[in-house]
Parts: C-alpha cells; structure tokens; sequence
C-alpha cells in the first residue's frame, strides 16, 4: 500500500491505478523561531475503494498528511517538498480556484468535532444545500430535494422535517450524520475522515461507522481515516500507517500491524491500546525510573474494604419549561463503591451516569434518596459540614483545556485548594513555604518536574495538563476521586500514562475512583467493579470480570459489542523490550 512497505497492496490490486499517491511528501510551518517541520518525507498510496487509516499521537502528522492532501493546511502551513498525486494529476501545488474545484467533487471531508464544524446559525439542510451548490448543482428546487435525499442516505429518519432544524436540535450521532451528508453529498472519489466518531458513545459509534462503511461501498468510494483509536483502524481499514514525529515509520494489513508490529513506537502503541480482550491491571513503578509506570495484569480482583460511598434509591429530576411533567435523568439508582477499588459508571450519552456523578459531588441536589460518604448522608450536611467532606473526595474532569484556569500558573492552579482549605501550620511567610513544599511533591508524585509550577496551561500537552488535574485533586489528601472522562479526550500512548499513573497512585494512597465513562476498553483494564446506566436506570452491575463474561442484559452486551477491534487481539503482541 505504501512504498515504505512494498508493492503489497499494489499487488492486491493488481493493474489498478492508484486513486492518491504520497512521494516524499513534506510540509512545514513557519514560526517566530524559524521552519518547523510537520511531515517529513511521507509516502502512501491508496487505490479505488479502499480504505485506510493513519493513526498516530498528537503531533505526528496524520492530520497535517490529510489537510496537505486537500489544500487545507492552517496558518503558515505550506507544502516544501515532495508531490501529491490524486487520479493522475499532480496537484501539488494547484491554485486556490483549483482546490475549491477538487474538494467536494472529488475528495470530501469529515472534520472531527460537528459543534464546530456546523454553523449554529444555519438550518441543517441550508449547510448541506450550500455544499451542493458549491459544487455545481443550482440552487432551487432540485438541490432541496437532493439535500433531503442526502440526509435521508446518511440515516437521519424525516429528513425533510431534520434539513429545517439547527444543529443545537440535534444529538452528537444526529450532528455527525449531517456532517457526512455533506462530505458525501457530490460523491467523491476519496473520503477524508479525521477522527469522525472520537466524541461519540460506542453504540452511537457503531451505527455511524457501519453506515459510512456501507455509502462508501456502494459508490466505490476510497476512505482515509485519521484516528488516534487503533482499535478503529484495525476493524475499519483494510491497512495501517503509522506516523510519528511526521514521518510513516511502518504500514502494512491491519492485522498484520496489531498481531506483528516491528517499529518500536508501533509496538509502544499497540501494546497501550486498551482492549475488552485483556485482563484489568495494575501499575507498578520501575525503581530505575520513578518516570516508568510498568502495566502488569493481574490474575486476581482486588479485595477492597468496607463500602466508602453508598448511593440509595437516588432520583433527580429536572422541571422542563412547556411541560407539566419533570424530566427524570436518575430514577432509583443503588450502589456501593468500596474502599481501596474502582467502579465504573457506564452507559451512553443521556444515560444519567454524568448526573449521578454531580450529585455524589454535590454539584447537583438530589430530587430524592440519600448518598452516604461512611455512613454520614452528605444530602442533609450544613455548608460547614459540606466544606470539610470536599477535602475527602475530589474531582477530574474530562477536558484538561477546560478545566484549568489558564491564567493561573500551575503552582497557582494547585495551590488554590490548599489555600480555600488553610493548609499548612503557623500563619503568613510559613503556610506559603508548606504549600510550596507540597505543590513540588504533588508535582513529582504526577511525574511532573518542579520547573512545571511556573509554566501555565497553554505552555502544557494536553497529557501535561491532566496530570496538574490530578496533582489538584490530589492537593488534599482526599479519599474518593470521582473521575469524568478523565482520559477519553486524549491520544492512546497518554491515555495509557495516565491510566498507569492513576493505578500507581491508588495503590501507594489507598484511594478509591468512581470511574464515569463510555470508552468500555479502558474499563476492562481498569475497574474491579461496573454499574451499567440506560435512560437513568441501572440495568446491571456486579464485579467487571463477570459483567463482561456474561453480561445478563442485551444492552450490556451491545455496549461491549460495539467496542471497536473489541475482539481483536490489540495490546497483546507488542514486546516491548525488542
């Protein structure tokens, strides 16, 4: 498929031409600092009706690769070496009239996030109509009918009632299949899709994923998937490349890459892939290097101690304006999160699991029922009461972005909870030199150097930054982390640093996590227990090992079904050491 690895693909294909061709493609960015290069020497081919997936962490190149390809690279971005060939034409270097002529037409795209990629002043249909035109269909009557047709193939049911709705009006799922009403609305030849389900839950996903698979099959159209999910690539694409640091450092056959991979980075990210094919592990520091977590999984669940939270016949609902009747996301939700453990909260968007976790934090008020932190009910605690139980039990939220203050340093971002709590003895110059003392220890306990407290967020990765999330929720010594999403927003090797982190930490801290996730992977390695949410309603619990042997209720099983590459043999391959 490429001409780092061969003429493997080309023989498949046998005399077939290819569709997209990379020779030693290069592209640069200009900065203050002079040239930064962002791809280097890339080579890829890809043929009629094929799909393949570039996958890779943040910052090695696959986006820039495919924004390259289609004339859309941001800021000073600009290709300086090597030849881009699409259906045997070089448009390399095509003027900006003749890129607007080929995107659409002829090479269609998928952006990543549809809440920023769709007009939220626009009506659904007016953005797909306007794709059309733009591609030569005259406005009027027939290209409202085509736009209604368009959306009608990419499965949104009452397509004529869904093109007059704005995309506030429509679910996450709903808003992605708009987004691929429109790349494929003039039927390109190749389909460039960057990361197009990364914010979707697994079920939602599934059901996207095969109905992209089936329009590009009946029209014969090429798909470049640009994901960090390697599960994703392997069930998706028939091939793989690897790109790191700009360059394609290995491709081959999916499976070949999951089952054989040679380059030692391709190995570093299979073998951090989470998969539902693993056992639950557990970190362990190297003593060489504190900086190292080591995964090893473990043959036994942990035992854990008594119940530290007890949630009882939990109910929320929330008054809905025009209506008479309340809209009620928890209904009569029970568990019990043991001490020393980690239970995961499960379930698709709008299953409730995010407003169970606000209530146990009490940034919500239960409607009814009671959550007992030791046995005291922290619904009828005063504010002071309130006050000192938030030393015990801490929060980190999904966006690292979001949640940090960025115009506070990173000392200043932690400190902050040391501060609202008078930590530290005595008054003035000595609570300052204990709180600075423990923001350098909380710093080294997250693998951070003592240098980081002066830098602020933007000046972080995105891994960086939640791992000054967790050092913050760390501040206070607290026994009960409630963890949102906490690593769903990042690439795979740094979702597996974090997760390895937060395994070590509650090992050495005794702490105990309420896990409120969709990604069923990361569960599998992580939770020694699971809660299974749908339409606010638990339908299923019991220790992980169990629920995903033998999951007793249909929509647990589809959960786990709808994992992508959840059968594949991901992360099991990769010596490490090689």
């Amino acid at each position: 498929m490429t001409d780092n690895t061969g003429n493997a693909a080309q023989g498949a294909a046998g005399e077939q031409q290819p569709l997209l061709r990379l020779t030693d493609l290069e592209v640069a960015f200009e900065s203050s600092t002079g040239t930064v290069p962002a791809v280097r020497k890339a080579n890829l081919t890809i043929y009629p009706g094929q799909s393949i997936a570039i996958v890779g962490e943040s910052g090695s190149g696959k986006s820039t690769t495919a924004a390259a390809v289609i004339g859309l690279l941001p800021g000073t971005g600009k290709v300086v070496g090597g030849k881009i060939e699409f259906d045997g034409r070089d448009i390399t270097h095509l003027s900006k009239r003749q890129l607007v002529e080929l995107r659409g037409s002829s090479i269609g795209m998928i952006p990543q996030d549809p809440m920023s990629n769709l007009n939220p002043v626009w009506r659904i249909g007016t953005q797909v109509e306007e794709a059309l035109v733009a591609n030569g269909m005259p406005r009027g009557s027939a290209a409202r009918k085509r736009t209604i047709e368009v959306l009608g193939e990419a499965g949104l049911p009452d397509a004529d009632r869904r093109a007059r709705q704005y995309p506030h009006e429509f679910s996450g799922g709903m808003r992605q299949r708009a987004l691929i009403a429109i790349g494929l609305a003039s039927d390109p030849k190749l389909l460039i899709a960057d990361e197009p389900t990364s914010a979707l839950d697994v079920t939602v996903q599934r059901q996207i994923l095969d109905h992209l698979e089936k329009l590009t099959s009946s029209r014969g159209t090429a798909v470049m998937f640009i994901t960090h999910d390697l599960g994703l690539a392997a069930e998706r694409a028939s091939h793989i490349v690897v790109m790191h640091r700009g360059r394609v450092v290995e491709s081959g056959p999916s499976l070949e890459i999951l089952t054989n991979p040679t380059h030692p980075y391709t190995k570093r990210l299979v073998s951090a892939a989470p998969s539902i094919s693993n056992s639950r592990v557990r970190a362990v520091q190297r003593d060489l290097d504190p900086t190292t977590i080591e995964v090893v999984t473990e043959s036994e669940p942990r035992e854990g101690g008594d119940t530290i939270i007890q949630i009882e016949n939990l109910v929320k609902e929330f008054k809905i304006p025009g209506s008479k009747e309340p809209l009620r996301a928890v209904d009569d939700v029970s568990f019990k999160l043991r001490r020393g453990t980690t239970l995961a909260v499960v379930g698709e968007s709008g299953s409730g699991k995010s407003t169970v976790a606000n209530m146990v934090l009490r940034l919500l008020e239960p409607t009814s029922g009671r959550i007992l932190f030791e046995g005291q009910d922290i619904t009828s605690m005063s504010k002071a009461e309130l006050f000192k139980m938030r030393r015990r039990m801490q929060v980190v939220f999904q966006n690292p972005y979001g949640s940090l203050d960025p115009t506070y340093s990173v000392f200043r971002v932690i400190d902050e909870p040391l501060r609202t709590h008078h930590y530290g003895e005595g008054s003035g110059s000595d609570r300052r030199k204990a709180r600075e003392a423990r923001v350098a220890d909380l710093l080294d306990m997250v693998s951070l150097p003592k240098s980081a407290m002066r830098r602020f967020p933007n000046e972080l990765s995105g891994g960086q930054r939640q791992r000054v999330a967790i050092a913050r929720a760390l501040a206070l010594n607290p026994e009960v982390i409630v963890l949102d999403e906490a690593v769903s927003a990042l690439d795979v090797l740094v979702q597996d640093q974090i997760l390895g982190l937060l395994n070590n930490l509650q090992s050495d801290l005794d702490l105990s996590y309420l896990f409120i996730t969709h990604d069923l992977a990361v569960v599998r390695e992580n939770a020694d227990d699971i809660v299974v949410m749908q339409r606010g309603r638990v339908v299923e619990q019991g220790p992980a090992d169990v629920v995903f042997a033998n999951p007793e209720t249909d929509y647990t099983r589809e959960l786990i079904e709808a994992v992508p590459g959840g059968t594949l043999p991901i992360g099991q391959f990769a010596d490490l050491d090689t």
